[in-house]
């Protein structure tokens, strides 16, 4: 049993929670995005889409597969629908998810694409799914946008060369691993 002076365990845990969270919060912030300036994004879900994906994926389709926002085929007797595939990133499925929800409540150009949706026949999961695609689309093309001013090498990382020892296999021997004179007897 904790003593007067010393937190529980759940106050504990909740402050750890609230420090991570704090941190992404701040890393979001400092890192500024063309992503924040997505409605239903802000600085810690920036944060977490930029931490999840890192380098982004050689397209947008793959990007769409990749956090579960590609459709799959759901066909039924003489109908043929979609629907969303439960495979994928679901930390960014769940960013793409709150932006989707912040979009509806709000006059955004998301909402008018969902209310679209719905008058061309489409129901209400099947116009979220369309929505979510969408908005995955759109944050690929923001994070790719971002990712070209950085000028990353191979490996995407920035600085990184074809001759640096983080794009080749096989470090050039330095100084370093040679033995030092006088140590041995």
């Amino acid at each position: 049993m904790p003593s007067a002076g010393t937190p529980s365990r759940p106050a504990r845990r909740w402050a750890e929670g609230a420090n991570r969270e704090r941190r992404t919060h701040r890393a979001g912030r400092d890192h500024r995005s063309a992503l924040q300036d997505l409605t239903g994004i802000g600085p810690s879900g920036a944060a977490r889409l930029l931490g999840e994906i890192g380098v982004i994926n050689p397209s947008r389709a793959h990007f769409a597969s990749w956090n579960g926002t590609a459709p799959i085929d759901a066909p039924s007797s003489d109908q043929n629908r979609h629907r969303l595939s439960g495979a994928g990133n679901r930390r960014i499925n769940r960013v793409l998810h709150i932006v989707a929800v912040v979009q509806l409540r709000r006059d955004t150009e998301g909402r008018r694409y969902y209310r679209r949706k719905l008058a061309a026949g489409k129901t209400p999961t099947e116009a979220m799914r369309a929505m979510k695609r969408r908005l995955s689309d759109i944050v690929y093309r923001r994070m790719a946008a971002d990712a070209k001013p950085l000028g990353t090498g191979p490996g995407g990382h920035r600085g990184a060369t074809l001759q640096s020892s983080a794009a080749d296999p096989n470090p050039k021997i330095d100084t370093s691993e040679k033995s030092l004179p006088g140590l041995l007897p």
